[in-house]
């Protein structure tokens, strides 16, 4: 209780007994009492409870002219200290409502940011959890592309192996099939050579009659050879390609190996004749042998 609140209670129990006559004085002194008998307000404008108890003290004893002037000063002073007792009260209350204020806004700033690094961390997670999942997929898929890879690089090996071997057989079946028709016509077959359209027997222009589309001897014995391989490989095709020169046309050359083949037991459907170009020396016409 600080000091002006003292003095306010032992002036008010100092106050003379003859005081209490006076219904002016009785009215401020109640009203006074009321304030400091108010717990909410009784800390509150005890200077102001002070100034007011001694306007009273002097309205109690003041006579004539003064008693007027007295009761006015006593009155307001009274006043006031109502007003100064609540509006300390008010701004005491209208502190800790404000203090109350900032503390729920530090609070709920508090819960926000909390919240904001929940939902960050929430967000963080989330973006690795898909970079790992990018990261497996990716990695997946360069497996599956190095798979499908290895199974195509194998395919590849397998079918060039297949490939080669196959070649390889028909080589020597070929090989085999023009030994035996060297035995069986007694005669040597011309050179030849594998391209991706067959094995490719070529005749030289010594084949021929000099200026003439007619099979010399030499070439006679060959074609007879040729009908030989063609025979111990009946379902084998042959196109006949001639090379003309100055004296004879490429078509009549090939009309002349083709009509010797067929003269020789090779049914004509399996042969064909055309004409391509000049030749040489050692280039009259190409029979080209397609095994199924």
């Amino acid at each position: 209780m600080n000091r002006y609140l003292l003095a306010t209670l032992l002036l008010l129990a100092t106050l003379p007994a003859w005081s209490a006559e006076r219904p002016e004085v009785v009215a401020l002194n109640q009203r006074l009492r009321e304030l400091a008998d108010d717990a909410q307000l009784i800390e509150f404008g005890a200077y102001e409870r002070l100034q007011a108890q001694q306007a009273v003290a002097v309205l109690a004893k003041a006579r004539g002219k003064q008693r007027e002037t007295a009761q006015y000063v006593a009155e307001r002073r009274v006043e006031i200290a109502e007003t100064a007792a609540r509006a300390e009260s008010a701004r005491r209350e209208a502190d800790r409502l404000e203090r109350t204020r900032s503390e729920l806004l530090v609070e709920a700033s508090r819960r926000d940011a909390a919240r904001a690094r929940q939902e960050a961390e929430r967000l963080r997670i989330q973006a690795q959890i898909q970079a790992e999942e990018a990261e497996q997929l990716r990695l997946a898929a360069e497996a599956e592309t190095v798979a499908r890879q290895d199974a195509e690089d194998t395919l590849t090996t397998v079918t060039g192996e297949q490939a080669a071997r196959l070649s390889a057989a028909r080589q020597k079946e070929a090989r085999l099939a023009r030994e035996e028709a060297e035995l069986m016509s007694g005669a040597k077959l011309p050179a030849s050579k594998f391209e991706a359209r067959g094995e490719v027997f070529t005749l030289g222009s010594a084949a021929f009659a000099a200026g003439l589309p007619k099979l010399s001897d030499a070439g006679a014995s060959q074609v007879s050879a040729l009908a030989a391989y063609l025979q111990a490989n009946p379902k084998a095709k042959a196109r006949i390609e001639g090379f003309g020169d100055a004296q004879t046309p490429g078509q009549r050359r090939a009309d002349a190996v083709r009509d010797a083949l067929v003269a020789a037991g090779v049914p004509r459907a399996r042969l064909q004749s055309a004409a391509k170009g000049n030749g040489s020396r050692s280039r009259a016409v190409d029979v080209i042998v397609a095994l199924p």
